[in-house]
Order: structure tokens, then sequence, then C-alpha cells
């Protein structure tokens, strides 16, 4: 397959694979198949630059290319993040394709975004956001849109994490707005599920990731435009992870969900989160299903970010 970059007004962030030009129309992939992976914001075509890295990617066999992205959380000040994203550009940029089998993502806390998008500029690691007002503009002190954040250099945006539906009282119907707001501006949106310690104690694991995965989820979502990311609440820093059985179990609950829902859902990428270290990572990541990871506080660790993200098979 050929990797293009979809160019915006203004801009050149979104990328797809497949989508290939006919002659004398620079407009429109030529397979009718890839035309609902295009937003309606990109206007023409052209073959991406060589190592260049994409929103949705497949690796060089069809399968789908693993995105590890970092969660910072509400961690880092300048001298140390500028620091952790340099170090992690230089050794992505370092590593080949083949060395490197995965995107890189990291999302720092928004006062830094502006700041590592310069670090990160046209180079192998991507920039992300923790979350999103899901309207474009207004009198919401203290909150950031998804416009504001496209134009500080991000690509992708953290929507419904636990920790926002907890100590913030976000419901689904709130995440799915969000994820529309990023859309629209051409972010792809990491959107968060996962079931509370309680609520796997009954036995609810499954249902409740179904509907959170139903309400959450936009109409107009695509593998292009959205990631999934599985994040057990009761695993997220405390150390404790599900059972590789468990973690298949929600990872082919949430396939199946994808593809009914979507028509693209088996490209969709599946992320797991909650306690991923570079100890358990390569189990983790060879799960079926699981296309990467959702990594908290192991991505303030340049090397122990870099060990995961070379577990991936």
């Amino acid at each position: 397959m050929r990797l293009w970059v979809g160019l915006r007004t203004g801009r050149e962030e979104a990328r797809i694979i497949g989508a290939r030009v006919p002659p004398g129309n620079p407009e429109m992939p030529a397979n009718p198949a890839e035309k609902r992976l295009v937003s309606a914001r990109c206007v023409c075509y052209e073959p991406a630059p060589e190592g260049s890295t994409g929103v949705f990617a497949m690796a060089d066999d069809g399968s789908i290319r693993p995105l590890i992205a970092g969660n910072w959380k509400m961690n880092g000040r300048r001298a140390d993040g500028v620091a952790l994203a340099r170090e992690l550009v230089r050794q992505a940029r370092r590593s080949t394709r083949a060395d490197l089998r995965c995107d890189l993502v990291i999302c720092p806390p928004a006062t830094l975004l502006t700041m590592l998008a310069e670090v990160v500029a046209d180079g192998p690691v991507g920039l992300g956001a923790q979350d999103c007002h899901p309207l474009a503009s207004g009198a919401h002190t203290g909150d950031v849109s998804a416009a504001m954040l496209a134009d500080a250099g991000c690509r992708y945006v953290i929507v419904g994490h636990s920790e926002r539906r907890t100590d913030h009282g976000e419901r689904d119907e709130q995440v799915r707005a969000k994820a529309e707001a990023a859309h629209t501006v051409g972010l792809c949106a990491i959107v968060c599920l996962g079931e509370a310690e309680a609520e796997r104690a009954r036995g609810e694991t499954l249902a409740v990731v179904e509907r959170q995965f139903r309400g959450s989820l936009p109409v107009a979502a695509t593998a292009a435009n959205t990631v999934i990311a599985y994040e057990p609440v009761w695993a997220i820093g405390t150390g404790k992870v599900p059972t590789t059985a468990e973690i298949a179990a929600v990872h082919a609950q949430l396939r199946a969900l994808a593809g009914n829902q979507m028509t693209d859902g088996q490209r969709l990428r599946l992320l797991y989160g909650g306690s991923v270290k570079a100890g358990n990572a390569a189990e983790i990541l060879a799960v079926a299903n699981v296309n990467g990871a959702l990594v908290g506080g192991a991505s303030l660790s340049a090397g122990d970010f870099w060990a995961i993200a070379r577990s991936c098979p």
C-alpha cells in the first residue's frame, strides 16, 4: 500500500494509507470504499514524505500499525517536558520503520503543547492533548477547544478518560460531543472507556464497555479519525493488570462492536491502558486485537516509554 497525505486548508496533517489517486483527479482517492476515510476538509492528495507517520496507518503487510500514546497527565514543566520530548524524537529518528513497529504520540499538559509542537514538528512523534471542550468557542473559563488544540499543533486528543469521567462527572454523551468536536477540526479522538472495580466484581465489564462504546462513539467515527482505548479504571496507576484472557475478551468485544457500527471497524486501532510498563508491555501487546497502548506513568520516562514502543510485535 502507498501512504498518502491529505492536505487540509492551511495545514498538512490528515494522513491515511491506501488512498490511491487517479490520474487527472488529485482531489479524491480512486477506491470508493476509501473515500469515507477522507475528511471534508481534505482538498487534495500527494505522496507522504518518507518515514512520516499518520493518524491512521497500516503496516506494510496490511495489518494494523500499533499506536503507543503517552498520557503525561498533570506532570511536566518546560525544562523536563522539552527534554523528554527531545529524547523521544532523537530515539525515534535513529530507528527505521522496521525497528520501530508502531506510531508514537505524546499527550503533555496544555501548558506545554505549543512549545512541544516545535520540538516534534515534522518528526516521527505525534502530539496530542488530554481533553477538549465540545464547543468551538465561548464563555467557558479554563476550557480549551479542539480548534485551539489543532492550532497549537496537535493531531490527537484524548476524550473520556476515566479521570475526567470520575473527577468531572463526564458522561458518554459529553464524551461523544468532544470526539465530534475533535473530528470537526481534523483531530483524531482517542476515546477512553473501561469499567470500575465494583462493576468488574459484579461481572459487568462487558456490559459497561459496550454501553460506553455505543454512547461515546460519534456516528461519523472511522478508523481514520478515532482510536479506542480500553482502560479498566481499577488498573490505572494501581499496578494491577487484567489477565491476558480478560484483555482479550474485552478487545474481542470491541472489535465486534466496531465491525457492527463502523464500515471500517476491522481497521480501528484498539489500545489497552492501565499500568502498562516496560516489563508487561510485550505480553499485553501480543494479545489479539490489542493494537497499541495508552501509557500513563511509564510515559514520563523516555527509557520506559521507548521500551514499551519497542515491545510492539
